[in-house]
């Protein structure tokens, strides 16, 4: 990026991110204090999330120009302080009062668990989105009014999902290789409303975002990854898709193994479910398609073995048609 002329800015309220031995490569580094007490507030201006957007729109506005400024914040996983009437909203006449804290829950649900307490964590969680929204809102009413926009791009993604009670997990917990915990947003917004309208079931990852904002840049000469492609193509709707397979490695032994047709989870036993059809995937189906999970555990091997090994997935055997497109 130095080469290219750009600058390049982190801001963060994550001290593992701030202390990391790469922030040093950024040419301006902005550190958020995290909020020292989980506790609600009143307006939407003392939140812990607006105040983060605030500074970031302040970084933009001092920013020398060309610049790619990396925001990561804690977001959700930090603390739920918006202002109570968020998550009354979603509360309806007979349910029971929606819980007051402002912590993050994380924990394993017992299997007799009360629906009541699950409801007022969704309602919570539902609450603190909508304030991410109203600050998303703000921070692209910003882009749109100010020249910066006009030549700006910008990609809002996660790093994780937050289960809320699917396999009877709430937070983070285990890190369950579950579609509710790696299966993420991911919104491009590129100059000019190009591709604005545009949605697509492609697989990506977070290794798309590098060869991504290195093109968007202009810079020609990209690091060789084992994974990793630019995405501008999907977003302009050049391309349908950068690959047919995701391979995901969590804590031993959970692996997982995610195509167009199937998602494979494997732990101390394999699951199976059908996708996109099965979106919370409720249905475990490999007792009764053995071959599809034999199949995709070999070529979660396969893809295993290459990302060990530092070279590229790119090249892997091609999966049988059923593999792709599922059942008929």
């Amino acid at each position: 990026m130095c080469e290219a002329g750009v600058e390049t800015i982190l801001l963060s309220d994550e001290r593992q991110v701030v202390e990391h031995p790469l922030a040093v490569d950024f040419d301006q580094l902005i550190e958020i204090d995290p909020p020292w007490e989980a506790r609600g507030v009143e307006q939407i201006e003392e939140t812990h999330l607006a105040q983060c957007f605030m500074q970031a729109i302040d970084a933009l506005q001092s920013a020398r120009q060309p610049m790619l400024m990396w925001c990561h914040l804690a977001g959700l996983g930090t603390v739920w302080d918006a202002p109570l009437e968020f998550r009354r909203a979603y509360w309806e006449e007979g349910d029971p009062e929606p819980p007051t804290s402002a912590e993050v829950p994380d924990r394993l649900l017992a299997e007799d668990y009360d629906p009541d307490e699950l409801l007022g964590i969704a309602q919570s969680y539902a609450g603190q989105v909508s304030l991410l929204d109203g600050c998303l809102d703000a921070f692209l009413q910003f882009l749109d009014g100010s020249p910066i926009g006009r030549n700006t791009v910008v990609v809002l993604s996660s790093p994780r999902g937050f289960p809320l009670g699917e396999h009877r997990r709430i937070g983070p917990c285990d890190d369950a290789l579950y579609a509710e915990l790696v299966h993420v947003p991911l919104i491009v917004r590129l100059p000019g409303g190009v591709g604005a309208a545009g949605r697509s079931q492609a697989l990506v990852e977070p290794a798309d975002l590098l060869p991504t904002l290195l093109e968007c840049c202009g810079v020609e000469e990209r690091p060789a990854l084992p994974t990793g492609g630019s995405l501008l193509g999907i977003v302009r709707e050049d391309v349908a898709a950068l690959r047919d397979r995701l391979g995901i490695v969590g804590s031993d032994p959970d692996r997982a193994l995610r195509t167009p047709a199937w998602h494979l989870h494997t732990a101390a036993t394999s699951e199976l479910y059908a996708k996109p059809d099965d979106r919370w995937e409720v249905n475990d189906v490999a007792s009764r398609c053995h071959d599809i999970v034999e199949s995709l555990r070999v070529a979660l091997v396969q893809y295993e073995q290459r990302l060990r090994a530092g070279e590229s997935t790119a090249d892997l055997p091609p999966l049988a048609e059923v593999l792709l497109s599922g059942l008929q």
